[in-house]
Order: structure tokens, then sequence, then C-alpha cells
């Protein structure tokens, strides 16, 4: 589980996750905004046409052409992507080299298409690159930098041109437009901000949820799954290999002695002794297995895909480790482990859980620190 593997470093975890959270939102935000765009400039360019130089309108949009293209490939290579794929160092720079090259071109164009003598032309050129910087704030509002970057490219070039016109008029539109701009960019950085708090708030009560249900699902002794956990993976694992008619093997598991060890060395000496076996168990079984700790000293465990003669080798190492264990004051060490498998005809799985018990108190009864196979 991510959240429990970083527990070391939480806050780290909880910012790389944000941080693609904040791309992912970015992607799914400004997807639309490459048609956006080109359909703007189009649009300017329908109600200047009579006023407009076309070699220069034909120059722009074959710019603005090239620059959709290239964000229409990059979207649908990040789509096409794994999940795993899309993070920020394998996309953010290619998006920002996209939105620059767009954002400049839309800029550049704008201020290539401004008439010279046209008031009312240049002040429909200032509304679209105003709507245009408007879009950007809802577009890329994830990336506070983006947005400023790209409202600067796309309203200064004419801003700053009209500004320094003789006409008054043109003046007040270029003041208006900077007013206009720095509300944008408060407005940005509050946005910018709430969205990555919102991140960030939902990441830590993900991780949150997730340690409560893997506290409730595990013993807190050997770190092995609980009573509850164990059945509840068990019974579905039961079914699946029930439906696929695969071979399953149940373990029973129980120390031998193990009163003794706690009536003589103490309770504390016996739970060690147990997260000890919670640790042989983790490093013998296979991921798709299900084992737990079902209470005392008595653990259990299913293997799928497992005939009864691979799980009565596999018990066999197991007794083996055990036996191997050094855990002072405690000289010896020892467990009994019986073994059951639905080949011979268990079709449910407290019938296959009992047949094991049934071969664990064999293994007892024959000694100890022994397998006993279910006839």
């Amino acid at each position: 589980m991510d959240g429990l593997v970083n527990q070391r470093n939480p806050e780290r975890f909880i910012a790389e996750q944000v941080h693609t959270d904040r791309l992912q939102q970015l992607f799914r935000q400004s997807v639309f905004a490459v048609a956006g765009s080109y359909t703007g400039a189009l649009m300017l360019c329908w109600l200047c046409w009579d006023r407009l130089s076309h070699e220069e309108v034909a120059g722009w949009l074959s710019l603005l052409t090239l620059s959709t293209l290239l964000r229409v490939l990059m979207f649908v290579m990040y789509f096409r992507a794994p999940e795993h794929e899309r993070t920020p160092q394998r996309w953010e720079f290619k998006y920002w080299l996209t939105l620059i090259f767009s954002a400049g071109v839309w800029g550049g164009g704008a201020l290539l298409v401004m008439p010279v003598d046209d008031l009312l032309s240049q002040s429909l050129v200032m509304l679209f690159t105003v709507g245009m910087s408007v879009a950007a704030v809802s577009c890329y509002s994830a990336y506070r930098y983006m947005t400023l970057v790209s409202m600067a490219l796309v309203l200064l070039p004419c801003t700053l041109w009209l500004l320094f016109q003789p006409s008054s008029m043109q003046t007040g539109i270029a003041i208006s437009v900077l007013v206009f701009t720095s509300f944008v960019v408060s407005a940005t950085r509050k946005l910018s901000d709430a969205l990555e708090q919102a991140f960030r708030l939902t990441r830590e009560m993900e991780r949150a949820h997730s340690i409560s249900n893997y506290a409730a699902q595990t013993d807190e002794l050997t770190g092995l799954k609980n009573r509850r956990a164990f059945f509840e993976g068990a019974q579905q694992l039961f079914g699946d290999c029930l439906h696929g008619q695969r071979p399953l093997c149940a373990l029973m598991l129980d120390m031998d002695h193990f009163k003794q060890i706690n009536d003589t060395h103490g309770h504390q000496v016996g739970d060690h002794v147990l997260r000890q076996i919670g640790i042989v168990i983790s490093a013998t079984f296979r991921a798709c297995d299900v084992h737990g700790r079902l209470g005392g000293e008595e653990f259990a465990v299913l293997l799928p895909d497992t005939h009864v003669e691979v799980a009565r080798d596999i018990a066999q190492q197991v007794v083996h480790a055990i036996a191997a264990l050094k855990s002072e004051p405690v000289q010896r060490m020892t467990a009994s482990i019986g073994v059951a498998s639905t080949d011979s005809g268990s079709h449910d799985l407290y019938h296959l859980m009992n047949r094991a018990d049934e071969a664990l108190y064999r293994a007892k009864a024959l000694g100890r620190n022994q397998v006993a196979v279910a006839g």
C-alpha cells in the first residue's frame, strides 16, 4: 500500500501525489483550449478580414496551425500513455514548450495583424487577446506560472504597442487592460493555491483512510492479516479457485508448547516469538497466497494453484525455518502444521480449514515439530 510504504517520508510522498494531480488537472482542463485558441484566431481574422493584410494573416494562421498540431499530438500521446507514465518529470517540460510556442504565436500574430490606423479593429484585437487571457486562467489554473506566462505572451505585445501610441484612446485601452490584468494575476494566485490545497487535503484523507483500513485488517503484533481479514481474503480466493477449477491447499500452523514459553519467560518473550513467526510466514509465501494470524499462536495460509505434495514440502520448509530460529532466552522453538487440499473434495472453505485443523492435531499427536496431511 502506497501510503504505508512511504510512512518514513509521508510529506514528500503526498507532495509528489499533489504534483501529479496538478498535472492531470492541467491536461484535463486545457484539452479544449487548443481548439478554442485556433477558433478565436479564425474568428478574429474573419471579423477584420477587410482591414488586415492577407499575407500576414496567412503567415499567422500557418504558424498557429503548426503550434496547434504540436499540442494536439502532445495531448494524444499523454492520454494514450499508461497511468504510471503520466508523471510531471515526463510531461511538464513538453507542456511548457508547446504552451510558450502557442501563446507566443498568438500574441505575436495579434500584434502583426493589428491595424495601425483603425481604432475599431485595434479594440477588436484587444478584445480577443483579453478573451484568450481569461481562458488561460480557466485552462491552466492548476499551474499559476503557466497562467501568468500565457497571459503575458498573449496580452503584452499588443498592450505595450497601444501604450506608446499618440492617441489618448489607445493609451487608455492599454492602461485598462493592464489594470484588468493585475486583478486577474491576483485571482490566479488565489485559485492556484486553493486547487493545490484541495489536492493536498484529498490525498491526506486518502492516506488516513488507507492507514485506518490497514490497521483494521492487520494483526498488530505480527503484521499479518488478522482473523477477520484472513477469512475475507480466504473466502474470495476459495471462490475464485472453485469457479476456475484450480487446486487450493490450506495450512494450519500452531506453535508447540507456546503456553510454556509465556509461563516461563513472560508475555514479552512470547510476543517476540510470534513476531518472528510472522516474519517467517511473510518471507516464505507468495503475494497471491492468503495468510494471517487467527489468534494466539495459531496461523493459517491458503495456497492457490498448489497441489498437496508441493504444499507439504512448503510446510516442511516452514517447520525447519521455525526450528532454526534463535530467540533468547527461549532455547528451542518448534511448530506443527496440518495440510489439506481441495483435491480431496472440499467444496466449502470451512470444511477445508477443518480438515487442515484435524491434520494439525494429528501432527501434534505424532510428536509435534512436523507436518501432517489430511487423508
